[in-house]
């Protein structure tokens, strides 16, 4: 995998690239729909690759290790095959989908013990076993694998949480390095910074990382219940640390504020549930501001639920439609409102980027942040 900077932004640490991967091209800023089990709920393939324009989704190796099984995966081909997705694919190993399993699971240094949410079968994730399992989906980027922890946890939790992720990082570098992709094109393997709120141990991870040379770099553990002031000190402090020449992703962040306030600390990939969760129970993003669709003032709004996006999804759709899907539970109203947020992030990520090659980004930043972040 390639990843070039293309341009910077004057007055911030912002930054364009491009990340070149065996199944196309990226450019960064980027948003990763999340595919959880190879799929973006309520949303078909080709609306995604050839309306939307999205080029690197996210699926979860926990969940499609769950269902529909690994060797149902293997047999097809890997998971591009079994899906029919031809673009980029990130796979997450599983590591925050564990640490909110609290009541059915066990850290131990081998690995996690834990029970299926589906039928309650015992497995255990160890740092080699979750990097088998990737190499059999044959994602383009796969993740290291990390004990998470939560907001607050003590100083000595977070550390020991920290480097147990860093012993488990060791294991999982050499079990990519003992195997090969299965299905003839390159892989590339992103270890994840941990640490909590703590700025020491966020130093001190962000520094382990970035001596192991790979590919990519990503910052997780955030997100989690902290106040966004605290995301925000961590953040800036650890992409000050990780390699520039290695594109940076910040994980599951965020609402439109948290992406804009993050690409200035110079973030390039983010992925989060937002836009389809938060879609399909009625939050719209607009460059207007955020509509609770499920409020009785939309039910005679006939205007479209965004005029200045131009596509067909925020355009043909009135507001006063969509609430009458939405309150219906109509699956319909699942699909718009998901397409419709969509259609916003990626919207959002252009701009950005455009911006940042303008070099104002930061001037920008300031007066979208005001449109986009009221609520209406």
């Amino acid at each position: 995998m390639l990843f070039t900077i293309t341009a910077e932004d004057s007055g911030s640490q912002a930054r364009a690239g491009r990340l070149v991967t065996a199944h196309g091209i990226v450019d960064t800023p980027v948003f990763m729909p999340i595919g959880t089990s190879g799929a973006v709920k309520a949303v078909h393939f080709h609306e995604l690759e050839h309306d939307i324009g999205v080029s690197l989704l996210l699926a979860n190796t926990y969940h499609l290790f769950v269902r529909p099984g690994e060797e149902v995966i293997r047999r097809a081909g890997g998971l591009h095959a079994f899906t029919g997705w031809k673009r980029a694919l990130l796979s997450d190993s599983g590591g925050y989908q564990v640490f909110s399993l609290a009541d059915r699971r066990k850290v131990t240094e081998q690995g996690v013990i834990f029970h299926s949410h589906v039928d309650g079968a015992r497995h255990l994730f160890t740092p080699e076993k979750v990097i088998d399992i990737q190499r059999i989906l044959g994602c383009d980027i796969v993740m290291a694998f990390d004990e998470v922890v939560g907001y607050p946890v003590p100083h000595r939790q977070a550390k020991n949480a920290m480097e147990r992720t860093h012993r488990w990082l060791d294991r999982c570098l050499i079990r990519f390095e003992q195997t090969q992709s299965l299905y003839g094109f390159q892989q590339v393997l992103f270890p994840i910074v941990q640490g909590g709120v703590y700025s020491d141990l966020r130093r001190c991870s962000a520094e382990f990382v970035a001596e192991k040379r790979c590919a990519g770099n990503a910052i997780g553990g955030l997100s989690v219940g902290e106040p966004a002031e605290l995301m925000y000190e961590q953040t800036d402090l650890v992409c000050r640390i990780l390699p520039r020449d290695k594109p940076r992703y910040l994980m599951g962040v965020g609402m439109p504020d948290n992406l804009l306030e993050c690409i200035a600390m110079g973030v390039d990939m983010f992925d989060c549930v937002i836009p389809t969760r938060n879609g399909r129970n009625g939050m719209l993003f607009t460059r207007q501001g955020i509509i609770n669709i499920r409020n009785k003032k939309w039910q005679f709004d006939y205007s479209p639920l965004d005029e200045l996006l131009d596509n067909p999804v925020s355009r043909n759709h009135s507001r006063a439609f969509l609430r009458h899907l939405i309150m219906n539970h109509e699956l319909l109203g699942y699909q718009v409102a998901s397409l419709h947020n969509l259609y916003f992030y990626h919207w959002l990520m252009q701009e950005a980027r455009a911006h940042i090659i303008a070099g104002d980004f930061s001037t920008w930043k300031e007066r979208t942040l005001k449109e986009v972040m009221q609520r209406l």
